[in-house]
Formats: C-alpha cells, sequence, structure tokens
C-alpha cells in the first residue's frame, strides 16, 4: 500500500547507496578544503576524486568484522584509492560524517515533502474556489450550528496547510547545518575554516558550536513539523471521515470501478483513505516524541540517539510523504453532494437563525436572558415536536409585539450568514 502512493525519489533517499554517496561527498568535500589549505596534497586529492567510491556489499561484509560502519565503509574506499587514502577522514570523526550527512539526506527529504504540499495546497484552493457558495451546515459538538460553504471549510484547511509550509521551511533551515569539529567539538585536529568552506561546498551552514554531535533540538524541530503536519492531515482525513458517514452523506472518497468495500457487504464504500492517513500520523507523532527524547544525551556525547534516528528519519519522512500524495489524491477526486448538504442544512427546520432572533430580540430593548428564554422555547418544540421554527416565531404573540413580520422574514435568510465569504476568501489567498 505504502509503494503505491510514494513516489520512488523518496524512498531512494533512504537506501544505503545514497546515504554512502552522502558520506563519500562529505569526505571528498573536507580533502577538497584541506587542500586549498595545503593539507592535502593536490595530486593526492586528484586520486581521490577519480577513485574514491564503494560498493554496498563490501562495506556491509567489512562491518560484520568491524562492528563499525564509518570503519567499513572507509576501509573499503581505501581499498579503491590506494595510499592517498590516508587523507581521507584526516582529523575527522564518525559523527563529522555522519551528522553531516545527515544533515543532507533531511534537507533532500524535506525538499520533497515542501514540493508535495505546495501541490496539495493547490489541489485545495482549486476545490476550495469550486465550491466557495456551495452552502452547508456548519457544526459544534458535531451539532448543527449557523451555515457555511464546503468552500469555506476548506480553505480553513489550506490556511493551515499554509502555516504548516512556514514551519516546514523553518525546519529546513535549522537542520541545514554541518560539523567537524572533532571529537568533542573543539577543533583540535580541524580549523573552523575547514568546516566553513566543506559545509558552503556542500549547501549547509556550520552549526555555531557543537560536541561531537549537532545539538538534537534541531532534529526534534524537524521530526515536530512534520508531527505537526500530520496533525493537520489527520485533521483533514478525519472530517472526511465525518462527511462520508451515512446519515451525514455529504462528500466521499471517489469509488473506481472495480473497487470492493468490503469482503462482506458488497453494498460497503468505506472512507479507506482517510482512515488510513490517520492511522500513520500516530506513528509520525509518535516518532516526533522519540526525536526530543534524543536531546538528552551523556556529556558531549552518547549513541542512544543513533539508533533511533535510523528509524525516524527514513519512516517519518517516508510516511508524511505518502500522507501528503495520497490525501491530494483524496481531496482531488473528493465527490461532493450539494443536494445532501442542502438536504441537512434543513434538517434543524430552521433553528440555525435562532441566534439572529436573539440579537434582534436585544437590538428592540430587551435584557440578553429575557430575549434567550423567548427564543429558546420555541426551539425547543422544533425539537420535540418538528415544526418549522420560523411558523413558532411568527406565532408567538411575544415576539410578536417586537419584531414585525418583515424582520422575522428578514431573519431567515441564508445570505446573511455568507455576506463575508468572498472577504475570507481573499484574505485567504490573496
Amino acid at each position: 500500500m505504502i509503494k503505491r502512493y510514494t513516489r520512488p525519489e523518496m524512498g531512494r533517499i533512504w537506501e544505503l547507496e545514497n546515504q554512502y554517496s552522502k558520506w563519500l561527498e562529505v569526505e571528498i568535500a573536507a580533502c577538497e578544503s584541506m587542500a586549498e589549505k595545503g593539507l592535502v596534497p593536490k595530486e593526492a586529492l586528484e586520486t581521490i576524486r577519480k577513485k574514491a567510491q564503494f560498493s554496498v556489499a563490501r562495506i556491509l561484509e567489512i562491518e560484520e568484522e568491524t562492528k563499525h560502519d564509518v570503519i567499513a565503509f572507509l576501509t573499503n574506499v581505501e581499498e579503491h584509492v590506494g595510499p592517498d587514502s590516508r587523507y581521507i577522514h584526516l582529523g575527522l570523526t564518525s559523527s563529522d560524517i555522519l551528522d553531516t550527512s545527515f544533515a543532507l539526506l533531511l534537507k533532500e527529504a524535506m525538499d520533497l515533502i515542501l514540493k508535495a504540499v505546495t501541490g496539495f495546497m493547490e489541489v485545495i484552493k482549486r476545490r476550495a474556489h469550486e465550491h466557495k457558495n456551495t452552502v452547508m451546515i456548519g457544526r459544534s459538538h458535531g451539532i448543527h450550528a449557523e451555515p457555511i460553504t464546503f468552500g469555506f471549510k476548506m480553505a480553513v484547511w489550506y490556511a493551515e496547510m499554509d502555516r504548516n509550509l512556514k514551519r516546514l521551511m523553518e525546519a529546513k533551515e535549522v537542520i541545514s547545518h554541518g560539523k567537524l569539529s572533532g571529537a568533542v567539538g573543539t577543533f583540535a585536529n580541524i580549523s573552523p575554516e575547514i568546516e566553513a568552506r566543506t559545509m558552503e561546498r556542500l549547501g549547509l551552514k556550520p552549526a555555531k558550536i557543537s560536541t561531537q554531535i549537532i545539538q538534537r533540538d534541531r532534529h526534534a524541530q524537524y521530526f515536530t513539523s512534520l508531527a505537526i503536519l500530520a496533525g493537520t492531515l489527520e485533521k483533514i482525513a478525519v472530517e472526511l471521515r465525518h462527511l462520508q458517514r451515512t446519515e451525514v452523506l455529504e462528500a466521499e472518497e471517489a469509488f473506481s470501478k472495480g473497487q470492493k468495500g468490503s469482503s462482506a457487504m458488497p453494498h460497503k464504500k468505506n472512507p479507506v483513505g482517510s482512515e488510513n492517513i490517520s492511522g500513520l500520523a500516530r506513528i509520525v507523532r509518535a516518532n516526533c516524541l522519540a526525536s526530543m527524547e534524543d536531546m538528552a544525551l551523556w556529556h558531549e556525547r552518547d549513541i542512544s540517539h543513533s539508533s533511533v534516528e535510523r528509524v525516524i528519519g527514513p519512516d517519518s519522512t517516508i510516511l508524511i510523504h505518502y500522507m501528503l500524495l495520497r490525501l491530494t489524491g483524496i481531496v482531488d477526486r473528493l465527490v461532493v453532494h450539494a443536494d445532501r448538504m442542502a438536504e441537512n442544512l434543513n434538517k434543524m427546520k430552521g433553528l440555525i437563525f435562532s441566534q439572529q432572533i436573539l440579537m434582534k430580540l436585544a437590538t428592540k430593548g430587551l435584557e440578553r436572558q429575557q430575549a434567550y428564554v423567548m427564543v429558546q422555547r420555541n426551539a425547543m418544540k422544533v425539537w420535540e415536536g418538528g415544526r418549522e421554527f420560523k411558523g413558532l416565531i411568527l406565532e408567538d404573540t411575544e415576539i410578536g409585539g417586537y419584531l414585525s413580520r418583515d424582520e422575522i422574514e428578514e431573519i431567515f435568510d441564508l445570505n446573511y450568514h455568507l455576506k463575508y465569504v468572498d472577504d475570507i476568501f481573499n484574505r485567504v489567498f490573496s
């Protein structure tokens, strides 16, 4: 299921081939920076550039013996480069390579996520304008409240996704930092200038200060941003699930030819895509908590964060990318039942205008609580007997002493609730 919706470029980011390529990219960039300062002979640098390569299978074979992934990687590269390999990893520690390359991987993954976010926002915007004037009932506590439009509902999603976009862009900037500061961050064997030159080559910034590692608040912000995005996607998915309930049926996921809803009940059309989004959001949120747990390490570094990141890095980015692509497809093909929205809107027999009656009575000099009692007693009759609210208001002689028939008729107008929809859309989409 994941494979069907996830673009292969996100999965490739986390394949060992790409991860080792990033390690090699960092090592070569460091050699180039050191060569500029005369620390690596130019001839050796040319040999390194020409011959440095690796074999995933060979690295894994060596790691079986060394029990150390970076040493296994370096050993394999040395097999290709020869004697000049002594300049590779000169003055560096494993975390210089691991943390810097991890930043490159997370940055690369975020670029794909940002592209998916903007694509999703474009679909929401199009569907929002399509249903800008599709009137439906707004609900609070799951109970009918006052009229809105389906486009208004989607505009709310768009505005939230815009905030997600800003958070993700900031998270990308925060994570795009590397380090070559050595075993405890003091630059004992390599200078800050070499680090700065190397990071510039890699398209990163040098961390202002580091220990053996980049501090994990950066990563926590990254994964928290993904978790908040997952929350938004689930929020939309939950809304769609509610709207597809049989009793509501105002919108539903497209049901393709040949699709089956249930092994037992041939009539079923279930919101399986939205339910899938809801479930996966739990994993992304849980991974966010794991990233926060990684912040508190022993002294200048321990290794407890490493195993966590090897899981949450690929899992969270792949899942959020999948969720974005799948929900984009759901919203793009969403079946909207405007007639059902109109039918449900009228189920309360006019009760949705109760606040306007209350407000109008208050303008006539009535105390709010007195007016509330007058309106509520008629509203309760609708709940109990199913009569039209407007008819009851027109028959209420006490209310009639304050409001004319024309004033009451004017109150029961949907346009009253929708008069600022254009202004709201201008604020959201301008």
